[in-house]
């Protein structure tokens, strides 16, 4: 099972892996949902990760609330993923939307032309996207080769209360883009739900007990 440890700034790193994180979500500021992390984190903690062959996927968010992004907010996410690849990043985690809540796929098309040779991880912003338009915006996604899509299953519920919704998604899916459930995941649950869930990989900040 993946075990993708969500962390904000390398504090907690050691000690996660130590306890049996094998993937890190890389991010400052959990309280707003998660932003891209300076320089010096990035660098720091690839070089760690990389002796423990632990994959980083480098969260590029310029600010917290919403994902309807100006053009300036696009610019800066388009450096914020050159730096991170330059330094080595394994992944990028990002995710815009339109006022319609649906896929903003101008800005992400010009960001996911930044990502060659790189993982993509679509974050929560999907939970935001009508129940209605998922299936038709995950197949965008996966015409356009992102590798996985992080997701609650819903805007609102625990994870045991939308498992029906992220079974419907990796049954739909089939493969093509990998499904990550998050939200509500913690050491203490995680195996139950991974027998609930048809996946073999979890994410949170709690998914390991550090």
């Amino acid at each position: 099972m993946i075990k993708e440890f969500c962390a904000e700034n390398f504090t907690q790193i050691p000690l996660a892996i130590e306890n049996g994180a094998n993937r890190i979500e890389l991010c400052d500021n959990l309280s707003v949902g998660g932003t891209t992390p300076s320089y010096g984190v990035i660098k720091n903690t690839i070089e760690y990760c990389k002796d423990y062959s632990v994959p980083i996927m480098t969260m590029i968010r310029p600010r917290g609330g919403d994902f309807e992004y100006s053009i300036q907010e696009g610019i800066i996410m388009e450096n914020d993923i050159e730096q991170a690849i330059e330094l080595g990043t394994d992944g990028v985690v990002l995710g815009c939307l339109t006022s319609e809540n649906k896929i903003d796929r101008v800005l992400m098309e010009t960001l996911l032309k930044k990502c060659k040779h790189v993982e993509v991880t679509f974050h929560m912003a999907f939970d935001e996207i009508a129940k209605e338009d998922q299936f038709d915006e995950m197949e965008w996604l996966i015409h356009h080769h992102v590798t996985r899509i992080l997701t609650h299953g819903g805007s609102a519920g625990d994870i045991f209360h939308n498992q029906d919704r992220l079974n419907e998604l990796i049954s739909h899916a089939k493969g093509r883009i990998e499904i990550l459930p998050g939200g509500g995941v913690t050491h203490e649950n995680v195996t139950e739900l991974a027998q609930k869930i048809n996946t073999d990989q979890f994410h949170g900040t709690k998914i390991v007990d550090y």
